[in-house]
C-alpha cells in the first residue's frame, strides 16, 4: 500500500510513502540523459531526459518505484491487486510492460499533456523482467504543475483519468474516488460554529472539531481522504526547507507505524521510505523508517549527459544531533 500526491508552494513537489512488509533494494536511482534505455516491443531510447527517483537495478537497469525527469514530470507506480491487467501483445498499439512504463514516459515527456498524447494507445505487456522479479500490481500517477493524471489498466482496458486532487493511494479503481470524495465535502480546518442550535450558543470543546469525521485508519480509501484534507489545508512559507518539511509533515499523516497494520501473512506493514522531489529543482528527498532524518540528492550536482547510473545506498540508520555533545 501507498500513497502519492503533489502539492505546489511556489515550486511544485511530487512524492509517496512506499509502505511495504519487506525492502527491494531500493536506493536514489540518477538516470542520465545518454543510459540507453532498452524495451521488450518498443524502440529503444538511446537518448532521453534525465531522470531521478527510488529504483532497484537489476541486470544494470534501473526498476523505478517513482521517479521525476529533468523538465519536471513526475510518475508513480502504487499497488492495485486484484486490478492490475496486463495482456499480451496487442497490434497497433504502443506495447510496454509495466517495468518499462516510468522512463518509458518520462524519458520522452516533458509534461502531462504530452504524457497524455503518448499514453492514449499504451498496451500494458503482461512480460515479467525476469522469472525472480514478476511484475507488481500497479497503477499510476503522472503529475507536474500543470495538472494529474493517474493511468489503470483493468480487464477492460487500459484508462486515462484526469485526478484533481492531485492524490493517489490503491485500490478501488480511480474512478470511486470520484465520487467517495463527495462524502467529507463538510470537513473544514476551521474553528466550527455552533449550528445545531444556535439559540443555544453551543461551545466546541476543543480545536479541530471541524474535521469530525475525516478517517484515520490506514485503508487506502481513508488515507486518499485524509492525504487530500492535508494536502488542500496545507499552509508553509514559500521556501524550500519550509516546504519540504511541510510536505513530509502530510506524508507523514497517512503514514504506516510498526504493528498498526498486519499483511495475511502476518508481517508488519510500514512506511519504508518517504520521498519528497523538488521537480524545478531535481532534488530529491527522502526518510527512511529507521532514519527520521531528511537526506537529499541532487540530480543538478551529477554528469546529466553522462551514459552511466548513478546510484545513492539509502542512510537508514538513525541520525541524532546532540545539543550537547554525544
Amino acid at each position: 500500500m501507498c500513497t502519492c500526491i503533489t502539492c505546489e508552494n511556489g515550486d511544485f513537489y511530487f512524492g509517496r510513502n512506499m509502505d511495504l512488509e519487506y525492502h527491494f533494494g531500493e536506493q536514489v536511482v540518477i538516470t542520465p540523459r545518454n543510459y540507453v534505455f532498452r524495451f521488450r516491443r518498443e524502440p529503444q531510447l538511446a537518448s532521453h531526459y534525465a531522470m531521478i527517483g527510488m529504483a532497484s537495478v537489476a541486470e544494470g537497469y534501473p526498476l523505478y518505484a517513482e521517479a521525476v525527469n529533468e523538465k519536471g514530470l513526475g510518475m508513480a507506480g502504487l499497488n492495485f491487486p486484484g486490478n492490475a491487467c496486463y495482456v499480451p501483445e496487442q497490434p497497433g498499439k504502443r506495447n510496454v510492460t509495466p517495468y518499462e512504463l516510468i522512463p518509458w514516459v518520462l524519458g520522452q515527456c516533458a509534461d502531462t499533456e504530452e504524457a497524455r498524447k503518448l499514453l492514449e494507445t499504451v498496451s500494458l505487456l503482461d512480460i515479467p523482467f525476469s522469472e525472480k522479479l514478476p511484475l507488481a500490481p500497479l497503477h499510476w500517477m503522472i503529475a507536474d504543475r500543470n495538472g494529474s493524471l493517474v493511468l489503470e489498466a483493468d480487464q477492460t482496458g487500459v484508462h486515462l483519468y484526469e485526478n484533481p486532487f492531485g492524490v493517489l493511494t490503491n485500490n478501488p479503481p480511480f474512478p470511486y474516488y470520484l465520487v467517495h470524495m463527495g462524502n467529507y465535502v463538510n470537513l473544514q480546518a476551521e474553528f466550527p460554529k455552533g449550528g445545531i442550535a444556535e439559540k443555544m450558543k453551543l461551545q466546541p470543546f476543543g480545536q479541530g472539531l471541524g474535521a469530525v469525521g475525516l478517517p484515520g485508519d490506514f485503508s487506502p480509501a481513508s488515507r486518499f481522504v485524509k492525504a487530500a484534507f492535508l494536502k488542500w489545508n496545507s499552509q508553509a512559507p514559500e521556501e524550500e526547507l519550509a516546504s519540504v518539511s511541510q510536505f513530509f509533515h502530510i506524508l507523514d499523516g497517512v503514514a504506516m507505524v510498526r504493528g498498526s497494520v498486519i499483511t495475511p501473512e502476518g508481517m508488519p506493514d510500514i512506511t519504508t521510505y518517504s520521498c519528497c522531489v523538488n521537480t524545478d529543482r531535481g532534488i530529491y528527498y527522502y526518510k527512511t523508517y529507521d532514519n527520521s532524518q531528511i537526506q537529499a540528492v541532487s540530480m543538478e550536482r551529477e554528469d546529466l549527459a553522462g551514459t552511466a547510473l548513478r546510484k545513492f545506498p539509502l542512510v537508514t540508520e538513525q541520525q541524532i544531533g546532540w545539543q550537547n555533545g554525544n
